[in-house]
């Protein structure tokens, strides 16, 4: 079998800060954070290498996730490619001298300003691709935000705006600023809160959509049980309650569902799922992450299967027979997450 390259692309926004990518992304976030043991960083960033290689243009991290050393994976990896693919990054979070302080949020001007410029130099690039709001700041009235990130557009240091987790109201008052180009939300097929009250705005203002866990963080790829751990100290799965034995057994009848609608059409599980969401609008984006050569070629040959919009219809209907166990995040973080 030939290697898989990935030719497709979609558009994020619209008009001037529209940005042309792969049909499918690629989340870094995993590759050295949150997400359990990994490979040394030499097999990391060979991987990368073979993402952009494969034809992936999106890689997304953040200057949280480490905190600070994602970003460096990302620079160091992606810069042979720097004039080939975009990396997008994002701000919001307390973080003094590479320290994180968990559940405190900063999108104060001056820290979006400190951020971009320590992120600049992180990823190793002369002007961020697309700079995200990671979470909403009650602190920091979001025109404020909208306003620094113009500024810094201005300033030639970033070239596109984007939002993390927010509602349909929070949307419309930033991109009344300064236009926002993508949004990005969890979102997958047990998880669809988005669909009500965010995608009609985004239709109506041409704004794309970016799903981070686009497989519920591997859960519907169908390689974990009840039995899994989560206990490398480097894996925040043990802290989500959809990811406790008990609602684990409960929600892989999800993956059945999954296993049985693929099992017909030549697709694994996570194929359909990434199917089923590149089929819902032309503006989505996914961006699974690996550390595994294997699961970055099976995700990239989903971009040349297509649903129809019946077996689109069917899927959704056998998903919604299973009862989803388990909030998407404990309390704590689930505060910080807009109307979700």
């Amino acid at each position: 079998m030939s290697l898989p390259i990935l030719t497709r692309r979609r558009t994020l926004g619209t008009g001037q800060y529209s940005m042309e990518v792969s049909a499918l992304g690629f989340g870094v976030m995993g590759m050295n954070y949150n997400r359990g043991p990994h490979p040394d960083r030499a097999e990391l960033i060979a991987l990368l290498h073979q993402a952009a290689e494969r034809g992936v243009t999106l890689f997304d991290t953040a200057q949280v996730y480490g905190p600070l050393i994602n970003e460096e994976l990302a620079g160091e990896g992606l810069y042979p490619y720097r004039d080939r693919v975009s990396v997008t990054t994002k701000f919001g979070h307390r973080i003094v001298d590479g320290k994180y302080f968990e559940g405190e949020l900063d999108s104060s001007p001056a820290n979006i300003r400190r951020v971009a410029e320590e992120s600049l130099q992180r990823l190793r690039v002369d002007a961020i691709d697309l700079f995200y709001q990671h979470r909403l700041d009650p602190a920091v009235p979001i025109e404020d935000v909208a306003g620094t990130v113009r500024d810094l557009i201005r300033e030639g240091k970033v070239k596109r705006f984007g939002l993390c987790e927010v509602g349909a109201q929070t949307i419309r008052r930033a991109h009344a600023v300064q236009p926002v180009t993508a949004v990005q939300s969890e979102y997958h097929l047990m998880w669809r809160e988005q669909e009500k009250e965010v995608f009609p705005v985004l239709q109506e203002l041409g704004i794309g959509f970016v799903p981070y866990s686009p497989l519920n963080r591997g859960f519907l790829g169908g390689g974990i049980t009840e039995y899994t751990r989560f206990d490398s100290g480097n894996d925040n799965r043990n802290t989500l309650p959809r990811f406790t034995p008990e609602a684990i057994r409960a929600n892989l009848a999800i993956v059945e569902v999954l296993n049985a609608f693929g099992r017909t059409r030549g697709m694994t599980s996570a194929q359909v799922a990434l199917a089923w969401m590149m089929a819902k609008q032309p503006w989505i984006v996914p961006i699974p992450g690996t550390t595994k050569l294997a699961h970055l070629d099976e995700n990239i040959r989903t971009a040349d299967l297509t649903l129809t919009p019946a077996e689109v219809q069917e899927l959704e209907s056998n998903v919604s027979r299973v009862r989803i166990v388990g909030d998407r995040y404990p309390a704590s973080q689930q505060r910080q997450v807009e109307g979700g």
